[in-house]
């Protein structure tokens, strides 16, 4: 018992960390291009790259293109590679924008046929040498003395934002009905911006939605003195939603005494931004301290996909802990359900990995007493130890709310067992699990895989004829694979952890014939480590984060019902299990800073605790002709959680030449038949996934000489 008294103890360690100190800094300005031969700039845009740039002007009306050897960098741009003459469908172009793929450009203008956008189809994404002018379609804005000078879409494509520069400066939000569709386009939202100094010139957002960009510029003929030239910031509530947005000051450049701000634009990550200048004819270059900084840094927890990316691993910590206890404990009550049965070995269970690591593991550690020439009687009676095994998948979903995004779990393990009855009824046994969660976060594409391999030992102690004391203690070792994803860029990290474990449980078997009611109390606790680590992708968005420890204390009350029905084909067990269970777990928290330049920032209270109600059934199946067939559905319940999983396995033996295994495992069925005639081995394998609308499925024959 020392040993759990040792993992009691450290259950209750709690390590705390401190904030790093804030580092913010503003954007630094590093390069500038030359353009004088563009009299008035006015936007300047890249194509994903980097390595293709774009930009136009309201006196020359082209819109010209260069090449860059090196991707967002101006030091490196070469002379232009196209240029179109917008004349004769712009007199002034605005502003430059492109769907998500490139094969559709977008110029915004005034003092044309009427103030709107053009499109023009690309052959080539990024390439406007094969286009004309001409070929462009024409979209009226239709707004009442719209004087329109930026524009941008969002992610999807079926938002449009136009800034105005009239009336101090408004933001038009459209709806699109398709995605870069603007026929059709509605009205849905206006953002007054108050600005009453010079006019309102460009517009961009961060790449995840919660930052807006407006450039404001002096007015045509004025002096162009910095104090009306600044790129303002505001922090949105929600992605691409200027509803009541927050005002995080404004950023003068101080590049030069005079100047006329109008185009702005980012890099991917945000880690550079650029602007136009039409009073110097430049293009100007900066570095940015952190993604998208140019007042602020973006705070990852007001971000819900980056919230629920941290609560989704705090999660997948604690449920590691009820996947490694549970096959045990079934393991234990399907001992009490089918204690008069001669063999303790059940579920011989061959299993397929879409994982190859998976894969040879369990076909090597599956003992000999599970291959096809040693499935004999006598092999089962003269072992002292029974083998067991149980491979299950779980489907769940945990709803979002005001701070993060959903997250949809998919679970897959395999556990492998021995274990051997000693004279005095006491059950000792060893369990190994590989497991594989896979949880989607949010809309964008964010996700946290997580592999696991646990080992557990366990002991079943009699304390009268039906009562017992079932305890645990194990270890898991956890690689984990995330991507954030912040809308039109991602960032990649794997870390490592370790987590001990353990499990009490007390269950008392009150029996009337062959029905059963086993009451039964239960505690599980824990303690997980994840290793720090830093993201990958994105130089502006990378995030360190540091050491977590996330402590677990569950407790539970519960039944079981089962009854014996004798059949003439066999022995037929269903059972019934039913369960309340609270989380009582210390919250935990994490501490992450921008990789950049250091700004920190700390999750607190990350407990995921929950009361559930979990309730099972199945049966089990055994028949004196060599068929075992085990099967169970679980549904795991709270507020605003649900996970259900299921088991299945059957193992048929019609002779000692002759066997055949069904298994169901991450969705896909597996049916394998061996069979020994004349001297000559028979291997017949089939697969089919029960999900897919077009499903796999596959046959493997193999014949072999067993002379």
């Amino acid at each position: 018992m020392k040993i759990f008294k040792l993992t009691f103890l450290l259950l209750f360690l709690f390590l705390f960390f401190s904030v790093k100190a804030f580092a913010f800094t503003d954007p630094n300005h590093i390069d500038e291009l030359d353009e004088s031969d563009e009299i008035v700039p006015t936007s300047v845009k890249f194509s994903p790259d980097g390595k293709t740039m774009f930009h136009v002007g309201v006196n020359s009306t082209k819109l010209r293109q260069y090449s860059l050897s090196t991707g967002f960098d101006l030091s490196t741009a070469s002379e232009e590679t196209a240029e179109i003459d917008l004349s004769d469908a712009q007199g002034s172009p605005q502003d430059i924008a492109f769907n998500s793929d490139g094969t559709i450009l977008f110029i915004i203008g005034t003092e044309a046929l009427k103030d709107g956008i053009h499109q023009w189809n690309l052959n080539t994404p990024y390439d406007i040498s094969d286009i004309t002018a001409t070929d462009g379609v024409f979209t009226d804005i239709e707004i009442t003395s719209v004087n329109p000078r930026g524009f941008k879409f969002s992610n999807d494509g079926k938002k449009l934002f136009v800034v105005d520069q009239q009336s101090n400066g408004k933001v038009y939000e459209y709806e699109l009905s398709t995605a870069y569709n603007l026929s059709g386009m509605v009205l849905s939202n206006t953002l007054s911006l108050g600005i009453t100094v010079g006019r309102r010139q460009g517009i961009d957002f961060s790449s995840d939605g919660y930052k807006l960009f407006i450039t404001n510029s002096a007015t045509h003929g004025s002096n162009p003195v910095a104090s009306k030239n600044f790129i303002r910031e505001y922090s949105l509530s929600s992605p691409f939603n200027i509803t009541n947005p927050t005002n995080n000051g404004d950023f003068q450049p101080g590049y030069a005494a005079k100047f006329k701000l109008t185009g702005l634009t980012f890099n991917n990550d945000g880690s550079k931004m650029f602007h136009t200048d039409f009073h110097n004819n430049d293009i100007h270059e900066y570095t940015l301290s952190c993604g998208f900084g140019v007042k602020t840094c973006t705070d990852p927890t007001n971000d819900k996909d980056d919230v629920a990316s941290v609560e989704a691993q705090s999660n997948a910590a604690k449920q590691l802990i009820q996947h490694n206890t549970y096959p045990v404990l079934n393991r234990m009550e399907w001992l009490r359900r089918n204690s008069d049965r001669v063999s303790l070995t059940n579920q011989n269970i061959k299993f397929q990995f879409n994982n190859e690591i998976l894969n040879s593991l369990s076909n090597s550690l599956i003992p000999l007493y599970f291959s096809e020439d040693n499935k004999t009687k006598s092999n089962y009676q003269n072992s002292n130890w029974s083998f067991w095994s149980e491979g299950s998948i779980s489907i769940g979903k945990v709803g979002d709310n005001s701070n993060s995004s959903s997250k949809q779990i998919n679970t897959s393990a395999i556990t492998l067992g021995i274990d051997k009855k000693s004279e005095n009824n006491m059950m000792r046994g060893i369990a190994f699990r590989f497991g594989n969660d896979d949880v989607d976060v949010g809309n964008l594409g964010s996700a946290l895989d997580m592999s696991s391999f646990s080992l557990t030992f366990y002991e079943s102690r009699p304390r009268g004829e039906n009562r017992f004391i079932d305890h645990l203690i194990g270890a898991s070792f956890i690689n984990s694979d995330l991507i954030n994803n912040s809308g039109s860029i991602s960032t990649i990290g794997e870390r490592s952890g370790e987590q001990l474990y353990g499990s009490l449980s007390l269950r008392d078997t009150f029996s009337n014939n062959k029905f059963n009611f086993t009451p039964k109390l239960k505690m599980n606790y824990g303690i997980t480590h994840f290793a720090a680590y830093t993201e990958t992708g994105a130089t502006g968005l990378n995030l360190q984060f540091d050491d977590q420890y996330i402590g677990n204390v569950t407790s539970s009350l519960g039944t079981v019902l089962d009854n014996t029905y004798e059949l003439e084909a066999g022995t037929f067990v269903p059972f019934f299990d039913f369960e309340y269970y609270a989380d009582m777990s210390p919250s935990s928290k994490q501490t992450f800073s921008y990789a950049s330049d250091g700004t920190a920032y700390t999750l607190k209270n990350i407990n995921n605790s929950t009361h559930n109600i979990i309730s099972s059934m199945g049966f089990d199946f055994i028949s004196e002709n060599g068929l075992s067939l085990m099967s169970k559905f679980t549904r795991d319940q709270a507020k605003s959680t649900k996970s259900d999983s299921f088991i299945v396995a059957l193992d048929y033996k019609n002779s000692q030449r002759s066997f055949y295994t069904l298994s169901v495992q991450n969705f896909n069925t597996k049916l394998s038949h061996s069979n020994e005639l004349n001297g000559f081995k028979i291997n017949l394998d089939t697969h089919y996934n029960i999900l897919k609308s077009d499903p796999d499925y596959g046959v493997y024959l193999k014949i072999s000489n067993q002379r």
